[in-house]
């Protein structure tokens, strides 16, 4: 009986364990792409044709399995968490990436789940107990001494501070709209298939930037990198990405979703040395465990000690 209900519980948890990996890999390439189009292509629109593509690619999908009239029901939820989850955070990170490298933008996007926990504490009274509140904390220090670092607050900061700091304040905003969308998607679209949000939600978002990127689209035509890069970000991480994300606020909740981001830094570091000839150093190393044991902590994944039941519990 034992074996069994061991057994029995591995196969559930394979599948969650399975899309996490799977969603880190696809969301790590997603910088290294979006560095490679947003030279060309300018912040706004290539988040908007990204966007765009991923609704063209995801929306037969959706209309083939019957769930137009369900997307008509709750066009506007998830037209918001569209613009929430994705117009406007990844219009963010583009314009992040034309000053800061890839590698240093994904260990940002690490706050998310921080700012996920927060919200969740503040709109659904997710209970965060001493060691969620020390994990916030935490995470918060290792933004700021990365921060430090990387502007010239600090004295090793060059003249390109300000903009530095104006690309990881355009992150850690980013980081407040993803953790915003995962309460939102829990609380106004819980029960929904993980693929009428995920369809939906890119329809808004390319409604929601296609004035934008209209306004700002480049004078000259972008090289074929540049479309290459955007059918990727658009189809494998956007399209099928969020797909896995959805299913994961679904079965794991918004606070546990979001930690997926521990491990998105690792692939686009991975990435960024390997294709684009960046350079990780030592303190962005330290900054980037410091960042990841604060939200371990503050999503509740890492309990130090045992678990002692949580005081005002009774």
């Amino acid at each position: 009986m034992t074996a069994a209900t061991s057994s029995s519980a591995v196969a559930a948890r394979s599948p969650w364990a399975g899309d996490f990996v799977l969603l880190s890999a696809i969301w790590g390439a997603s910088f290294m792409f979006m560095d490679l189009a947003t030279v060309e292509f300018g912040a706004v629109p290539t988040a908007a044709v990204r966007v765009t593509i991923a609704a063209l690619f995801l929306m037969p999908l959706l209309l083939k399995r019957g769930l137009g009239p369900q997307l008509l029901r709750h066009w506007k939820p998830v037209f918001v968490v569209g613009l929430l989850n994705s117009g406007i955070p990844f219009a963010l990170y583009c314009f992040a990436l034309l000053t800061i490298p890839t590698g240093l933008s994904a260990v940002l996007n690490a706050t998310a789940p921080l700012f996920g926990a927060a919200v969740a504490w503040l709109w659904l009274n997710d209970r965060l107990n001493a060691s969620r509140v020390l994990g916030l904390v935490i995470g918060l220090l290792g933004v700021v001494l990365l921060a430090w670092d990387k502007t010239s607050l600090s004295p090793s900061g060059g003249a390109s501070g300000a903009a530095t700091l104006l690309a990881i304040g355009a992150c850690l905003l980013a980081c407040l709209c993803y953790g915003t969308a995962a309460s939102f998607t829990k609380r106004y679209l819980s029960g929904l298939p993980p693929l009428l949000t995920a369809a939906g939600s890119q329809l808004g978002a390319a409604l929601g930037l296609a004035l934008p990127a209209l306004w700002l689209w480049p004078a000259h035509m972008p090289g074929a990198r540049s479309w290459l890069s955007l059918l990727a970000l658009g189809v494998l991480c956007t399209g099928l990405a969020y797909i896995l994300y959805f299913r994961l606020i679904e079965h794991a909740g918004p606070a546990r979703a979001l930690a997926v981001t521990f491990v998105v830094p690792v692939f686009a570091v991975l990435y960024g040395v390997a294709f684009l000839g960046e350079h990780i150093t030592p303190w962005m190393v330290l900054c980037a465990a410091v960042i990841v044991c604060g939200t371990a902590l503050s999503t509740g994944l890492l309990r130090p000690g045992r678990r002692i039941p949580d005081a005002t519990s009774r």
